[in-house]
């Protein structure tokens, strides 16, 4: 494994200033798999720097000669599939299986979407007055990681950006650094000049807020907690610098009875959805709204699935979960469980401690609660982990108000028989994207959430538009 101790800054890897080191913990065995260090703000300072001097040249670059750039990389990426695969499950604990089939494979298929939109996207219109517009790169950008989804918020950012001919700093969440590192590696190869890619590590208080404060930073986009999202906000707000993100959820998931025979189904992949990468995604539909005159039967259905779910060594192949990400999220999954338990909330399945045969490794046992109200903090409160709400309504009204009901609004999921109610229901969703039915989302549609689930839209198009400053030109 590579020296992870060093920082990625203008096209070579150097010596931190800092001396701050953290263990990178593999999370099924609790063992550390290297070291990083922990950056500084000269280390942030150095890798601005670099990105500043790089804009220069690379901002004026032709389009097509950024575009066979990425289609480079991702020749490399591909090569090198399976290394990401290892290297996201090692560190984050994602099931082999889905480390392959989602994990890495976005990485692959935004870079491509990204690589389409590019290529179909007009640099210079005519506008219907006579005007003309242009687009132009917005300057260095700051972009700041997750470890959930480790390459799908990597290449929503840094791919957006390099298409648009700017330059970057990436400092990925000192979780899953393992992956970022193989990236700039990656990017290194495919050529991209020296300074436009920077990697630096660290934690939000000292190396994020350095990037989200910095004076030559013209832009931060931000993947993680409502509440470092409201931090990176007012850290940025002195320089006007734009900010976009992507934040929080709870999402909501309306299941009718109007599902007929198919509601085992819908609501055993409903249950499934939730829990997919350990609950561990901010668009999972962690509150299952459930119309009163099934509900007794969804119940049923609900605590056999919970009960069946499997868990198992994320090293071996199938459709398990994991473990939680740290030992840090595995407390807090544990505190919101035990304070609904203490609560009175109906437990139907799962509950505080660990699985039986998984005292090792931040494993949590699938867990699923009954009977909740929507003012619970059960139903209010990210938990981040493989826990579910079921809260019954007796009307479609009904349901939309407790869907809308919660100060997020980044996903939301529908489960009917009656297409027109869809359609009518989604249209009442505050929510970024709602998903009837099982249905999920393409690479380059745009993702992001209403109220304080951010600002901005991610992939695509739309994705490109938020790297792009507008430039109007008018001649006499």
């Amino acid at each position: 494994m590579k020296d992870l101790r060093k920082f990625y800054i203008n096209g070579a890897w150097v010596d931190p200033v800092s001396t701050r080191e953290m263990d990178i913990i593999n999370p099924a065995s609790e063992t550390s798999i290297g070291k990083i260090t922990l950056g500084d703000p000269e280390d942030v300072n150095r890798a601005v720097a670099a990105a500043k001097e790089a804009f220069v040249t690379y901002s004026q670059s032709d389009k097509q000669e950024r575009l066979a750039l990425l289609e480079k990389f991702l020749a490399i990426y591909n090569e090198r599939f399976e290394d990401m695969a290892q290297a996201i499950t090692a560190e984050m604990g994602a099931p082999i299986s889905m480390s392959r089939d989602a994990q890495t494979d976005a990485g692959a298929g935004h870079l491509q979407a990204f690589i389409d939109a590019a290529k179909a996207q007009e640099d210079r219109v005519m506008l219907y007055n006579g005007d003309i517009m242009v687009r132009e790169p917005i300057g260095v950008c700051g972009l700041i990681t997750p470890w959930n989804w480790p390459m799908n918020q990597v290449a929503l950012k840094v791919v957006p950006a390099l298409a648009s001919g700017c330059t970057c700093v990436l400092k990925p969440s000192e979780f899953t650094p393992v992956s970022a590192a193989l990236y700039a590696e990656m990017l290194h190869d495919a050529g991209f000049p020296a300074g436009v890619f920077n990697l630096v590590n660290g934690d939000g208080p000292t190396a994020g807020a350095t990037l989200s404060r910095h004076p030559d930073v013209q832009m931060i986009s931000f993947t993680g907690s409502t509440r470092a999202g409201r931090a990176i906000t007012i850290d940025a707000a002195e320089t006007v610098k734009r900010v976009t993100l992507e934040l929080g959820g709870k999402s909501p998931n309306l299941v009718f009875a109007d599902c007929g025979d198919d509601l085992e189904t819908r609501v055993r992949d409903s249950i499934a959805e939730c829990f997919y990468n350990t609950g561990q995604s901010c668009d999972a539909p962690t509150r299952l709204l459930v119309e009163r005159s099934c509900y007794s039967q969804v119940l049923d259905i609900a605590e056999r699935a919970g009960r069946e779910q499997a868990l198992g060594d994320p090293a071996s192949e199938g459709d398990h979960i994991g473990p939680l990400v740290s030992d840090i999220q595995f407390g807090r999954v544990q505190g919101h469980i035990e304070r609904a338990v203490e609560q009175g909330v109906r437990l139907l399945c799962g509950g505080a401690g660990k699985p039986e045969g998984f005292e090792t490794g931040y494993y949590v046992k699938p867990t699923i609660f009954a009977d909740v109200s929507n003012d619970m903090p059960i139903a209010r409160e990210e938990v981040f982990g493989p826990v579910l709400a079921i809260i019954p309504f007796d009307s479609e009204d009904e349901a939309i108000q407790i869907a809308n009901d919660t100060p997020y609004g980044l996903a939301a999921y529908i489960q009917t028989g009656d297409n027109e109610r869809a359609e009518r229901v989604a249209a009442k969703l505050r929510a970024g994207a709602v998903h009837v039915n099982g249905g999920g989302m393409e690479y380059g549609t745009p993702f992001g959430g209403y109220k304080q689930s951010g600002n901005g839209r991610e992939g695509g198009m739309l994705g490109l538009d938020d790297y792009q400053e507008v430039k109007t030109l008018h001649f006499g």
